[in-house]
């Protein structure tokens, strides 16, 4: 790999590491877009070098969180092994599955998100769902109020974890693409708290999908570890934005980067090649 094109991932890694860290995303909707569109790298390289960010993502930013107490581990705890093992079977998928239909899938899941994430409320604060054992509270570091919400549909949000870490393994984007909107929406998880919870989560997610892609070969060390370091730098900066950002405002700049990256990949899907 040339100087330049190293120089080129290491900036995108750091700006993935932001936004990933912020969003609860692991950042993967950034590394794969930007690796394959801008850099003119295969897809599957990009997959498993992003899920190798995710994992530096949830490192760095994981920390953070719960030293905030914002994190809902028990909640976390409860929806990881459906996510892990939802990442191995998507795995496996993307070893066999077209470079082609790998991206088609990325803007769809892209766009349900981000039309949950403007369109859809989060679920009402009082349902005969909820889990008692699960309800969270933590004080919001901008408003400086103490948040108390109650979680429900669990059954929903295991389902949810299960497909999220299945979009995790097969396009390397750490799974809280799924999981950060079905914590909103159908879990009655604020936003705050479920970008925190999802950070929490990742790593493993990543981890159980990175582990087929390198028994397969598709892993490039050189690769993943750019893409690791920049990441792990961007980790940093990413939680101290999220703090000075209200939780509504969140929700919308979440959504509208899904939208933006939605694009890119069609225009990936459709078989335009567009490099530096």
């Amino acid at each position: 790999m040339d100087l330049l094109l190293a120089l080129g991932v290491i900036i995108i890694a750091i700006l993935a590491g932001i936004v990933g860290s912020m969003f609860g995303i692991g950042g993967g909707i950034i590394i794969i877009p930007a690796l394959t569109i801008a850099l003119g790298l295969p897809i599957k390289d990009a997959i498993g070098a992003s899920l190798i960010g995710v994992i530096a993502t949830s490192t760095g930013a994981a920390s953070r969180f719960v030293g905030q107490g914002i994190v809902n581990i028990r909640l976390g705890m409860i929806l990881e092994p459906a996510t892990a093992i939802g990442s191995m079977v998507g795995a496996v998928l993307a070893v066999y599955l077209d470079q082609y239909i790998l991206s088609a899938v990325f803007a769809v899941l892209l766009v349900y998100s981000s039309y949950y994430m403007l369109r859809r409320p989060e679920a009402a604060v009082n349902d005969e769902r909820c889990v008692e054992y699960l309800n969270c509270t933590y004080c919001d570091p901008v408003t400086k109020e103490r948040v108390n919400y109650n979680v429900r549909n669990l059954g929903k949000g295991l389902l949810a974890s299960f497909f999220a870490g299945n979009m995790s393994g097969m396009l390397g984007v750490g799974g809280g693409i799924v999981k950060v909107p079905a914590m909103n929406v159908w879990m009655g998880v604020p936003m705050r708290a479920a970008t925190a919870t999802s950070n929490f989560m990742i790593g493993v997610t990543a981890l159980a999908g990175a582990v087929v892609l390198y028994a397969n070969g598709l892993i490039s060390p050189v690769l993943a570890a750019l893409v690791a370091l920049g990441v792990f730098a961007g980790t940093t900066l990413g939680p101290r934005v999220a703090r000075r950002t209200a939780g509504p405002t969140l929700r919308r700049y979440f959504a509208v980067i899904m939208l933006g990256v939605a694009v890119l990949m069609l225009v990936k899907a459709a078989g335009f090649e567009v490099g530096i």
